[in-house]
């Protein structure tokens, strides 16, 4: 070979070695195609349902993290993560996900009104008017729920009718509500965009909020029927294809139901913005508050009820192994302190229940296609339980092999809660997610042991508020009369006295010193 075809002959070398690898490369890419063509197949009945859905104008939901003020609960099922990847979805291209522009009063309508009204007015302006637009995308919100995921599952039969309307529950009834109160909003704003009076729409209006009842009451029940229809493909499938949709905003089935709860506990936070930036001598002054008070009166009713309503439902899914296990304490509680899940030192995974004067250590099963919760040891009273709050380390995990080889993950945020009384005594040593869910579990058990504790206390003192001390020294209720108390007397003594003549001799002898005191009692007997 001449020299000077040399890089010739080398080039034609690395082609055909590049030819080569590449023929070897793909030849296995061919294999794998063919699997992930027969996986994207059965995709087409799922696209073509969602195409059904019928198109709906969204606009931006501005998302609170308000809450009902409710016990707090530590909520750690497993739950499928909607934002992760699909196999049939790896090949989509994103979705251009519409979002809701925050409006602003003096963005909407005339500038040259703004330049008249000074700074405190405007700001009262603005909040009048974000009241007004969120009574419109919560409308907007509602609407879209029932339309993009009630009735189509309805029609295609994805669901049953008795399985959304426990989901749904009363979500139809809260649109003509909200509707109501746009409308007024909208009849007393002025044709420049200003709004002089809000207070007495808003005092009219509020009591109707109580029909909020039984939509959160249903909360709890609706979100674990959600949870478990989740697991049939379908249902996963749909929501999925409408969470990748434009007009979903990311936000999932759950998230457009939890809309009402969340705008019910912002009213409170709107009308004292709205009052701030009220003058005194406005008259609006006096109905504003008026109407703070209404909701603040509203928001704590449903907080209660819809807290005895999730109590009631956990205490229908406790399943006990033997009679011995029920307790008093358990079906007299009407609230959950907190629940979730955590694990001893075993790496059994525990449910636990903090109910007002008892903790109940469990253990998540499915019986009946329900989730439910079946005792693991016997219910602990709050009153003589001992809480322990254990530092990183402390604890050593069960079995040697695997104290051994743990990391350091799995020997923190740990706490011990231990009961002893006669024969009966259990110690557990609890783990949490993390440090902040672990503290979390010690406020609620150590305001729980407070809170029982001063009811013990406060039942001491009306129990003895209760008796009176007879003149024979024995205790008597306080409802008895004189005569009744004197008739009780005359039984457990041979001899009757006259106690008027008791009480007086009483009062001369504390106007006396103590030894005439003595001598006049010796003498009085």
């Amino acid at each position: 070979m001449v020299a000077k075809d040399y890089p010739f002959y080398l080039s034609v070398k690395r082609a055909n070695c590049a030819l080569e690898v590449q023929t070897v490369v793909t030849s296995p890419a061919k294999e794998t195609e063919e699997p992930s063509n027969k996986r994207v197949k059965p995709l087409s009945r799922v696209t073509s349902l969602a195409s059904l859905i019928p198109p709906v104008r969204a606009t931006p939901l501005k998302r609170f993290s308000q809450t009902l003020q409710r016990s707090i609960s530590f909520r750690s099922e497993s739950r499928p993560d909607l934002f992760s990847a699909r196999p049939w979805s790896r090949n989509m291209p994103p979705a251009n996900t519409k979002r809701r522009d925050s409006k602003l009063w003096s963005e909407t309508f005339d500038v040259c009104v703004n330049h008249m009204l000074t700074s405190k007015e405007i700001k009262r302006q603005e909040a009048i008017f974000e009241l007004s637009q969120g009574e419109e995308d919560l409308i907007e919100d509602l609407k879209l729920a029932k339309k993009a995921y009630h009735d189509p599952m309805l029609k295609l039969s994805i669901m049953t009718e008795q399985e959304l309307n426990q989901i749904f529950g009363t979500l139809d009834s809260l649109i003509p509500l909200h509707e109501d109160l746009l409308r007024r909003l909208q009849e007393v704003r002025k044709p420049d965009g200003s709004t002089e009076h809000v207070g007495h729409i808003l005092v009219g209006w509020l009591p109707c909020l109580n029909s909020y009842d039984s939509y959160c009451s249903n909360q709890v029940a609706a979100k674990a029927l959600l949870d478990h229809k989740k697991q049939d493909h379908r249902v996963q499938d749909f929501l999925q294809r409408c969470l990748e949709s434009p007009f979903s905003r990311k936000l999932d089935l759950w998230n457009f139901l939890d809309i009402p709860r969340s705008r019910l506990v912002k009213y409170p936070l709107l009308l004292r913005e709205i009052l701030r930036h009220t003058p005194n001598d406005h008259p609006d002054q006096q109905h504003l508050e008026e109407a703070i008070n209404i909701i603040q009166g509203i928001v704590a009713e449903i907080n209660i009820k819809t807290g005895e309503s999730e109590c009631q439902y956990y205490k229908e899914r406790l399943i006990y192994l033997e009679e011995g296990q029920r307790d008093s304490l358990i079906d007299n509680s009407r609230a959950v302190c907190c629940h979730g899940e955590l694990k001893n030192n075993r790496g059994v995974k525990l449910h636990v229940f903090l109910f007002e004067e008892v903790l109940v250590i469990t253990r998540a099963i499915t019986h009946n296609e329900q989730l439910c919760y079946q005792l693991y040891r016997q219910p602990i009273p709050v009153r003589e339980l001992v809480l322990e709050d254990l530092q990183d380390g402390e604890v050593r995990l069960g079995g040697s092999i695997r104290g051994a080889f743990s990391n350091n993950e799995r020997i923190k945020n740990f706490f011990r809660v231990s009961f002893k009384n006669g024969s009966q005594s259990q110690s557990h040593s609890l783990q949490a997610n993390d440090s902040f869910n672990k503290q979390q579990w010690l406020n609620c058990i150590r305001q729980a042991k407070e809170k029982v504790a001063c009811a013990g206390k406060a039942g001491m003192l009306n129990l003895e508020a209760h008796f009176l001390l007879s003149p024979n020294g024995s205790r008597v209720p306080r409802g008895e009369t004189s005569l009744e108390q004197m008739d009780h007397s005359d039984c457990e003594s041979d001899c009757s006295m006259d106690t008027s003549e008791i009480s007086i001799d009483c009062e001369r002898m504390e106007q006396t010193n103590p030894c005439e005191n003595e001598k006049q009692l010796e003498t009085n007997v």
